[in-house]
């Protein structure tokens, strides 16, 4: 009979010459071990292979393919980065011919870019695209190098003529109204639709006599001012008219003009005419003479010297205590034409026991209308009456009569 021989794991008893080998399991993981150790250190180098192998030029732009009309220029923001400092070498390759293309950046035109392994450095890519282009899509490449890798960037650019866009002058209020005093202000907006940015000079032309001016909302002292390709730029139009100007309707011309062409705008302004009106008299005296109690006359004149008629002029007076006066006519002046005058007879009665001297009297015309208005200060002197006279001199005579009786009575003793 056989026994069968047990292998026992080595103790402290000691056992038989086979007690310290290794049980069968144990015995089959180190056979396992070293084959996961090769197979992990393949792995390893294989991921560090990979990872050398990566790629960390990146070269973007956030449009790649465009539309554009012939004879424009296109633009492209370009980011180029690296995983780790170093100089990466651009070129622009694909042009068709007659075609230009060129990088730019810090205001040169680059062919390189110095980058520090954490932020991207930014170059524009311009695109000049002959008039005589035939409508097609064209691709051109932008080719990023350096020691270690490369990228490359393509971009597509569709020639089509219906890309060209426009550029437009409009305003929300192109009439204004007011009097021949106002200033008028227009707000316009310039909107660049094109692909390509433009510089714009202004030019505003009005009547004859007007001073009137364009300029930039943002740069009140340009001559010239850019608009960027899809963006807009506010106008302001002043225009200044002589204040003379009669009432009526006059054109303003705006024009823009740049590189692609001229656009321009129609604007007007209406003047309603200017309300101004002067109160004097005919001979131009501010004085009057008469006796009190009895009617002083004088004749005033109502002149508009504005450019505009005035209606429905009322003449007025403001007398000493005691005193009248009367118009003629009573009612208001109907309407005075702008250049015209009209005249209005004051009576003036001063009081019955008002004492000789001068007096002030305030006379007025206004237009309520027109809310305009003017006045003049007339003095009056008041002298003494003829019967005080008559009297005064009867007395002064009867005391001369008195006094030669009196010496013909007592003379002769």
């Amino acid at each position: 009979m056989s026994e069968d021989v047990i292998d026992r794991p080595a103790g402290r008893g000691g056992g038989d010459g086979n007690a310290s080998a290794p049980p069968p399991r144990w015995r089959s993981f180190t056979r396992v071990l070293p084959v996961a150790a090769a197979v992990s250190l393949a792995a390893g180098l294989l991921g560090q292979g990979t990872a050398l192998a990566a790629e960390p030029i990146s070269i973007t732009t956030p449009y790649p393919a465009v539309s554009v009309a012939p004879g424009s220029k296109a633009s492209f923001d370009l980011s180029v980065s690296s995983t780790q400092p170093e100089r990466i070498d651009l070129r622009v390759a694909g042009a068709p011919s007659g075609w230009t293309a060129s990088l730019r950046g810090g205001g040169y035109v680059v062919t390189g870019v110095q980058v520090d392994g954490k932020s991207a450095q930014s170059v524009r890519l311009d695109v000049g695209v002959p008039a005589d282009a035939a409508a097609h899509t064209y691709r051109i490449t932008v080719d990023a190098t350096s020691n270690a890798s490369s990228a490359t960037l393509p971009i597509d650019i569709a020639v089509s003529p219906s890309a060209a866009g426009s550029v437009t002058l409009k305003t929300d209020f192109p009439s204004l109204k007011g009097p021949s005093s106002t200033t008028f202000t227009f707000n316009l907006t310039l909107t660049n639709s094109t692909a390509q940015d433009l510089t714009f000079g202004l030019n505003a032309q009005g009547p004859t006599g007007w001073q009137v001016t364009a300029r930039p909302a943002s740069q009140s002292q340009a001559a010239t001012f850019q608009v960027n390709a899809g963006d807009t730029a506010q106008i302001t139009v002043s225009a200044d008219p002589p204040n003379d100007a009669a009432a009526g309707t006059y054109p303003i011309q705006v024009t823009a003009t740049s590189s692609s062409g001229t656009v321009g705008g129609q604007l007007a302004a209406e003047i309603t005419g200017q309300y101004a009106m002067q109160l004097t008299t005919p001979d131009g005296r501010l004085n009057a003479n008469g006796q009190a109690g009895s009617v002083i006359t004088r004749t005033l004149s109502v002149q508009n010297t504005g450019t505009a008629p005035l209606t429905e002029v009322t003449v007025s007076g403001t007398m000493p205590s005691g005193w009248k006066v009367a118009f003629d006519p009573a009612g208001p002046i109907a309407s005075i034409a702008a250049g015209e005058t009209a005249t209005v007879t004051a009576n003036i009665t001063p009081a019955s026991n008002a004492i000789a001297g001068d007096y002030i009297a305030t006379f007025s015309a206004a237009s309520t209308a027109q809310s305009t208005n003017a006045s003049a200060d007339i003095r009056v002197t008041v002298e003494t009456s003829l019967n005080w006279l008559i009297v005064g001199a009867g007395i002064i005579v009867l005391a001369l009569l008195g006094l030669v009786c009196v010496f013909q009575r007592y003379g002769r003793r």
